[in-house]
């Protein structure tokens, strides 16, 4: 309970160093006009060298396989922020987190979001603006899940020790930052989807749309008002 209040105290206390309309804050930056949270990402790489398949999208993004992300073989963009930094950023936009979800009862509560991803246009123009949904799709039909709502759920706690009682941000143990199905609990965002459908959508990025593995992108993360 202790460690609790001091993670509390320690996001809230971290909120006010987003106190303009616009500031950015190491590979964030904080939009409280706008109600959004513009997080710098990396088109991340679908096949990695250790691994002899390419697993189905489970979460939107997380650490890269330099910095042991958890779920690096499973997502659509890479980040290098601590998760918690995005987790502070969503409180200063007077967002609160509820609870995440794990396993086949779990059900994702919090305040709901909308996720865009806006990648460079490959004409030179402007950036491209397109909801996160519409970057994957069912590597059998090649079509789009359709909308998903999103969750800033919060990450559950995790114990370091298993000696010691302390523990810290689940999510800055594991990298994940967001999570389609609750696979997981350490992790700051997640959709309302539940394992229930997990085995229905095996989802693959769209590259045509998210461009070459390392494309830097950014991740919209907007309140829904």
């Amino acid at each position: 309970m202790l460690m609790r209040k001091l993670l509390s105290f320690g996001l809230v206390a971290a909120v006010a160093g987003f106190a303009s309309s616009a500031l950015a804050d190491g590979g964030i930056t904080v939009d409280k006009e706008k109600g959004q949270v513009i997080v710098d990402a990396k088109v991340a790489p679908r096949k990695m060298p250790y691994l002899n398949e390419i697993y189905p999208i489970e979460v939107i993004a997380c650490w890269g396989q330099e910095k042991k992300g958890e779920k690096a073989h499973e997502t659509i963009v890479t980040i290098d922020m601590k998760p918690s930094e995005v987790h502070k950023a969503l409180e200063s936009l007077g967002l609160k987190p509820g609870k995440p979800a794990r396993g086949e009862e779990g059900v994702a509560e919090g305040a709901p979001l909308k996720i865009y991803i806006e990648v460079p246009s490959q004409s030179g123009g402007e950036p491209r603006r397109v909801p996160i949904e519409k970057t994957i799709v069912d590597k059998k039909t090649g079509k789009n899940p359709g909308s998903v709502k999103w969750i800033f759920t919060g990450s559950a706690m995790r114990q370091i020790n298993p000696e010691k009682e302390e523990k810290i941000y689940g999510a800055d143990m594991t990298g994940t930052l967001i999570g389609v199905f609750p696979v997981t609990d350490a992790t700051v965002i997640q959709s309302a989807l539940t394992m229930k459908d997990e085995p229905l959508l095996k989802m693959e990025t769209d590259k045509k749309l998210l461009g070459p593995e390392g494309t830097a992108v950014k991740l919209i993360i907007e309140a829904v008002k």
